[in-house]
């Protein structure tokens, strides 16, 4: 019955009834697109909606969303992608309703069967090679349908059927042996490796397809004659089209330049020079690609001229090198690459772009890949400055054991070693989940760098969002460095910067060197509606396991660390260490500051929480605080113009301290010294030694918040790492990992208690910043 129905589809005579299952993914879609152009009444399923269903639905696709019984209801034929499975609801019902069911490869070749077909097979660069063939074709005047694997916006589709033409270029797939389905005029072979060895016992094995194929292909075989294999296997005949580098193959090229966003060559047909042709995407493989192109156009009679303007024109699909943001200091390029040699191919188009560094994400494509070819895999990230490998894309496999993205890792470090080679660990991480990758990825990028996400997966949604928030990061080093230098990254983990070593990533953090730099930064985030926060050392705050979203601010190096003494006053920047100002305040004889030395944290902080110990706070201390306005001007006020109380200065909750003029009384050096050693021994005796965030809680009006805590009998009590301290109830120390949600919870407890027991509402003194979920995919 299969046999009958693929028959009738081949005539293409009467219309049927046909469902999809799967038909979200790039090949099913095409497919999709084939038959509803012939006529058919198509109909189809898959996990969700996407753009090409929605595009699909336009043209006349019946869509289901989530795969069930109905959709193949009196259905003439039913055809599977390769992630579909015996077990698949629409499959079993298909199956006991006796619908014939056929596999995606023998539905397009029976689609070809009514048009001289040009099928494009390799290991890799089928997609790209497909899509070159039928624009050089169409230009050349030829009407080619096509079926390419992936996007093609020159194209317009990733399939096309034209009822004038007479040729139809396919994209075959060897992975399961469905080549041997096709029986086409013409065939390109790019390369023959050992791959798909899940389904495949080795390399003879694959031989043996591509010598069928090509048994049932009367007309050229076009093959690259630098590939040992595929020359091995096409070479010879009468009908063999070699191409490559050398002038002994058929078609060669002489690269005479290579450009970030195209090539430049020569192309000759044997020894005669056919002319200079400019290929509208980069790289040395592409160049490969292109030939194969060239040589087939060329012997179907296209002129050269139309050729030129073809390549010239091409843009590519969609994940082949595909820039998704080129700056004046970042450029990400997202790759379909998951094949040693291919990956190895793109990395080396990337290093012709001549970036400071190449940042790599890898995300495997199959476990089984991933196991047979793990040592191939380890030699291929030569080009790479800094890898971040994802756990495995399983696309339908079951896992394996001991076979995740670490393996990866592991690989690269021993070829490493082989190699004598010494590379910092942190040169390849396991970084399992996408969020993980693009935090990391996101964070390590630096001026200069080149960004590539590789693989089969869904790998690419890490660039997607990454340059998303490059343009942003983009002026924010253009600002820093027109006003005095500075640094911005993204999702920089919070845990670096507050004493509590907890907290989500910012999602761009900006540490500016000046002034007037920290002016211009506030204005430009202001005029792009980006969020602003300014952070000092972190004390006295909490932030959520989610980050930040917007810009943190860190003044905290160049003018802002500064402190001198001017006139008996203490004139210092926003940056200043407390500790750094007591010990400018002793040697210049002034005395009153000495409670800063036991008090961890900066000056801005210090001021806007009104910070203090010892019977003082900021406010006894201070002359005038100086401070960027909501327009960005900086201005200056004194203290009798200020509004201040008990912790907290709120009108400097919007306005940006940048340093501040402070004042004490004469003293001698042995007064000071006595301050400033019971400062040390009231901090070292009375405050734990962990990573805390301070004081918790503000002391109730009943007793400090220390004593109600240890009075309710708390110290001790914890929450995974998060733990009430045996030496001060009022903080709450990380003993190493605690999440931010685990302290909530535990303030949440501590509080309880106390309203229950003692009718005392604790109000926090610490304050919580940031987002409880982490910035979206």
């Amino acid at each position: 019955m299969t046999h009958a129905v693929l028959s009738l589809l081949k005539e293409s005579r009467h219309p049927m009834r046909i469902n999809l299952i799967g038909v979200a993914g790039s090949g099913m879609s095409g497919l999709a697109l084939l038959l509803l152009a012939l006529g058919h009444k198509v109909s189809g399923s898959d996990k969700a909606t996407t753009t090409e269903t929605d595009k699909l639905q336009k043209l006349g696709l019946q869509f289901y969303p989530g795969h069930t019984e109905k959709e193949v209801e009196d259905c003439d034929m039913v055809i599977y992608s390769s992630a579909i499975k015996p077990g698949n609801i629409a499959y079993e019902a298909a199956y006991k309703q006796g619908i014939p069911l056929v596999r995606r490869a023998e539905a397009l070749a029976a689609v070809m069967a009514n048009k001289k077909g040009v099928v494009v097979g390799g290991t890799h660069g089928k997609t790209t090679t497909s899509a070159l063939t039928a624009h050089v074709l169409r230009q050349g005047g030829l009407k080619p349908s096509h079926y390419v694997g992936a996007e093609i916006p020159i194209l317009g589709s990733n399939a096309h059927w034209d009822h004038e033409g007479e040729l139809f270029v396919a994209e075959g797939d060897e992975s399961d042996g469905t080549l041997v389905n096709f029986q086409p005029q013409h065939s390109i072979i790019l390369n023959i490796e050992p791959e798909h060895l899940d389904f495949y016992d080795g390399i003879e094995a694959i031989k043996v397809v591509f010598r069928t194929l090509l048994s049932q292909t009367p007309g050229y075989w076009v093959h690259c004659a630098e590939d040992p294999v595929a020359r091995e296997v096409c070479g010879g005949t009468e009908n063999s089209v070699s191409y490559g580098w050398s002038r002994d193959h058929d078609f060669s090229a002489n690269i005479l330049a290579m450009k970030p966003d195209h090539s430049v060559f020569e192309v000759y047909h044997k020894d005669q020079l056919l002319g200079e042709a400019t290929l509208g995407i980069p790289g040395k493989h592409n160049v490969s690609n292109a030939l194969a192109a060239i040589a087939l156009a060329t012997k179907l009679g296209v002129a050269f001229e139309s050729i030129q303007h073809a390549l010239k024109t091409f843009r590519g699909a969609r994940r082949r090198f595909e820039i998704r943001h080129s700056g004046e200091r970042f450029t990400v390029v997202d790759d379909y690459g998951h094949h040693p040699s291919e990956i190895a191919a793109t990395l080396a188009t990337a290093k012709g772009l001549q970036p400071k560094r190449i940042v790599c994400v890898f995300q495997p494509h199959r476990y089984s890949r991933t196991q047979l070819l793990k040592k191939e895999f380890g030699a291929a990230f030569d080009d790479v400055d800094e890898l971040f490998v994802t756990d495995v894309y399983a696309a339908s496999e079951k896992p394996l054991p001991g076979v995740s993205g670490n393996t990866i890792c592991e690989e690269v470090r021993a070829h490493d070693q082989a190699r004598g080679v010494v590379r910092p660990p942190a040169s390849f991480q396991f970084t399992p989940t996408l969020l993980q990758s693009r935090d990391k990825v996101g964070n390590a990028l630096r001026p200069g760098d080149l960004l590539i996400t590789l693989g089969a997966g869904n790998v690419h949604e890490i660039g997607r969002c990454i340059s998303k928030d490059l343009p942003v990061l983009e002026r924010l080093w253009e600002t820093l460095e027109a006003n005095g230098g500075g640094t911005a990254k993204l999702y920089e983990p919070m845990g670096r910067h507050t004493t509590f070593l907890i907290g989500g990533p910012a999602q761009y953090w900006v540490e500016p060197h000046t002034v007037a730099g920290f002016a211009e930064v506030v204005r430009y985030l202001r005029s792009a509606s980006v969020p602003i926060r300014v952070i000092g050392r972190g004390s006295n705050l909490l932030v959520k396991d989610g980050g930040i979203r917007g810009a943190v601010i860190h003044p905290s190096k160049g003018e802002f660390e500064d402190v001198r003494v001017e006139n008996g006053q203490l004139i210092a920047g926003v940056g200043a260490r407390l500790k750094k100002i007591a010990s400018a305040a002793r040697n210049a004889g002034i005395g009153g500051l000495e409670w800063m030395e036991g008090v961890p944290g900066n000056l801005g902080g210090a001021i806007r929480m009104n910070a203090g110990a010892m019977g003082t706070e900021m406010s006894d201390n201070i002359v005038s605080v100086r401070f960027i306005a909501a327009d960005g001007s900086i201005q200056e006020k004194p203290l009798s113009e200020i509004q201040h109380q008990y912790r907290s200065i709120p009108e400097f909750e919007e306005r940006y301290i940048v340093g501040a003029v402070l004042k004490g009384k004469p003293a001698t050096t042995e007064e000071i010294d006595v301050g400033l050693n019971a400062s040390r021994v009231k901090r070292r005796t009375s405050q734990p030694v962990g990573a805390s965030a301070g004081c918790i809680f503000k002391n109730p009006q009943l007793c400090g918040a220390g004593k109600l805590v240890d009075d309710l009998g708390l110290k001790g009590r914890r929450v995974g790492n998060a733990v009430v301290s045996q030496v001060h109830g009022n903080f709450i120390v990380n003993e190493g990992g605690a999440t931010a949600r685990e302290v909530l919870d535990l303030i949440g407890e501590i509080k309880e208690v106390a309203q229950h027991e003692r009718g005392v509402q604790l109000e926090l003194e610490v304050k919580v910043i940031g987002e409880a979920q982490p910035l979206p995919m």
